[in-house]
């Protein structure tokens, strides 16, 4: 397997998902590549992604500039679930992953794909390759990294044994586990999300988020083994 690109440790860039909304949590920077700047955000009260239609730019009130998205924001008709015609020497059942333009698909035949939208890795943590489905879970447990631990101490009950999945958990319904071809896991996921809003942007730190409907439908057309390109 090749993976290019995977800034940051994989182990961080797969486990650091999700900044968790905490009054003790320091404010970070995060590269808008939209703008070309580097942006200082609060992770209590803003979200990351490129500055679009549902999300301004302004100064908090230590006169940092954040960048704040509305988490209420219509996802654009385009990332819908959709059959569109798409031409790739790849088998049908492969997954393909264009992270550029947030799009995942899975191959069918005659020269057709099941097309659907997905949050893909924020700047310094996009990465591509091709790896397979290593595993597959429902209701999955979630991880909260060391650094979310140590930020937030009530998260240290989850560390050792995980979040149980269900409502709040940060990976959704549903979670496929990427291997490379050495049976490795490379400890990025395609996974579900609780947040819909999230779709279409550069939002993660690595992982490939879908939403919850939608990664409910590809895992019951996957089977470990699945091939996956993320280009």
């Amino acid at each position: 397997m090749h993976i290019a690109n995977a800034a940051g440790a994989a182990v961080f860039g797969a486990l650091a998902l999700f900044a968790g909304y905490s009054a003790s949590a320091a404010p970070r920077t995060w590269y808008d590549v939209s703008t070309h700047t580097w942006i200082t955000y609060d992770p209590d009260k803003v979200r990351i992604g490129a500055v679009g239609p549902a999300q301004r730019v302004q100064k908090n009130a230590a006169g940092q500039t954040v960048v704040v998205v509305d988490r209420n924001r219509k996802v654009d008709p385009k990332f819908d679930r959709q059959e569109v015609a798409y031409t790739t020497k790849e088998e049908p059942g492969t997954v393909i992953i264009d992270t550029k333009q947030k799009f995942l698909y899975y191959v069918e035949t005659g020269g057709k794909a099941l097309r659907m939208g997905v949050g893909v890795g924020r700047e310094g943590f996009g990465w591509n390759g091709t790896v397979h489905i290593g595993g597959k879970q429902e209701n999955p447990k979630w991880f909260p990294p060391p650094e979310m631990v140590e930020r937030q101490p009530e998260l240290k009950k989850y560390a050792e044994t995980g979040m149980p999945g269900g409502e709040g958990n940060p990976l959704g319904v549903r979670a496929l586990y990427l291997y490379n071809d050495k049976g490795k896991d490379t400890l990025f996921r395609i996974h579900g999300t609780i947040e819909p809003w999230s779709i279409g942007l550069n939002v993660s730190s690595g992982c490939i988020r879908m939403l919850n409907e939608n990664v409910s439908t590809l895992y019951d057309l996957v089977d470990v083994g699945t091939k996956v390109i993320v280009m």
